[in-house]
Formats: structure tokens, sequence, C-alpha cells
């Protein structure tokens, strides 16, 4: 079982610019050290907020103390709307980030995503003055533009499968040498796209990246 790391969830939907957004917005018992918002993948490919290595983030963020709004896009589950190419999926991210920084006005404010969210949220958080970190889960690149995100110099953590069948580890390593630091990069052995069989060691990953700082352990 699960410690009992939070309160209750005070949002499960907020104000979209193509309609309301269906959200979960969970947070820890104690003020938050930060603030993640997280995307998800491909909404015409049965991305969802719900989604396995999605969930798994959530919770092991809560766990490290963070507060953590994800949201279904645009036309996905309970969510207003439809599919908007990308262009529209962005707007609904910042509409997120709103929530958070409103909810939670000086707390610094990260952003991450899995797959296309992923690129959401990277696309997002370099335009945004507020975020401070950025996470991508298995980014979708060679499919998206990445030219920007790459000039950007906030600090990026990336996390890939060796067997990611359909973006392969080879064309993120590529793209990762094209990012300017500080950045890492993480690849769990023998985990294909979706993590299948290894979204554990996502949130093994994510502890180790975003665990208690240094000072914390004198």
């Amino acid at each position: 079982m699960e410690r009992n790391t939070q309160r209750l969830t005070t949002v499960r939907q907020f104000a979209g610019p193509a309609g309301t957004l269906e959200a979960l917005f969970e947070h820890p018992l104690d003020s938050p050290r930060a603030v993640m918002v997280f995307g998800h993948p491909h909404p015409l490919h049965g991305g969802t907020m719900h989604t396995k290595v999605v969930y798994r983030a959530a919770k092991t963020f809560l766990e490290l103390g963070c507060a953590v709004l994800r949201f279904n896009f645009r036309g996905v589950g309970a969510s207003a709307g439809q599919w908007d190419n990308g262009r529209g999926e962005q707007n609904d991210f910042l509409a997120g980030l709103d929530v958070a920084a409103t909810t939670y006005p000086g707390v610094e404010l990260w952003a991450g995503g899995f797959s296309f969210g992923a690129w959401v949220a990277l696309c997002r958080g370099i335009a945004d003055s507020r975020i401070t970190t950025l996470l991508a889960i298995a980014p979708p690149v060679g499919r998206y533009d990445f030219t920007d995100v790459a000039a950007s110099p906030k600090p990026m953590h990336f996390i890939h499968g060796e067997q990611d069948e359909l973006v392969p580890v080879a064309e993120m390593r590529a793209q990762y040498e094209e990012i300017r630091a500080p950045k890492t990069l993480t690849v769990i052995e023998g985990a294909n796209h979706l993590f299948d069989g290894r979204v554990a060691e996502v949130g093994n990953v994510i502890r180790a990246l975003f665990g208690a700082h240094p000072e914390e352990h004198s």
C-alpha cells in the first residue's frame, strides 16, 4: 500500500481555453517544495492523465513533497474541446501552469510530461519565466520541433527507454547532444516506449533526480 502522503485533491477540473479540463491536483501534507504540472501522451493514441507512467510520476513527485497537477488535454476524458495538433494542447498546459502558480504563489514551478506531453511541457516550460526545471520522459524527438528547447539554458532532465520502438534511443542521444547544459539523460535498460514492466524504474529515476537535496541530509 502507498503511504498517505497527501490531503484531499482540491481541483478536479479547471477552465481551459477550449472549455473545462478534467484534472487531478494532489498536494503533500506539508507546504510543497515545488509544484509539478505534468502532461500526458498523445490524445489520439490513448494517452490520458491516468496512463501508467503519468500516474507513477505524479505519485513519486507527491511522495517527494511536491504538489502535482495532471490533467486531460482537450477532447480527452471529460475535458471539453477537440484535438488541435499540439497548438491548443500547449495552451491547455499554460492554463494548468496558471492554476498551479495561483494556488501556490512563490513556490517553485516545474513542468514535465511523458511522450507527446513531454514535448508540450518542454515547449511551454522554456517559454514561461515561472518554470525553473523541466522533466521529459520519452520525448518524441524527430517528430516535433525541438530547436527552441535545445537553445534554452533551463535545467532539463530526460528519461528514455533503451528499447523505445517509437523514438529510438540513438535519436534521443543525438538530440540530447544539441541541448544546452545543465541537463541529464537516464536510459532505462530494456524499457520500451511505454516502459512496460519498467514503470517502477521510472519512479526510481525521478527519486534519484529530484530527491532530497544533500544539505537536507546533514
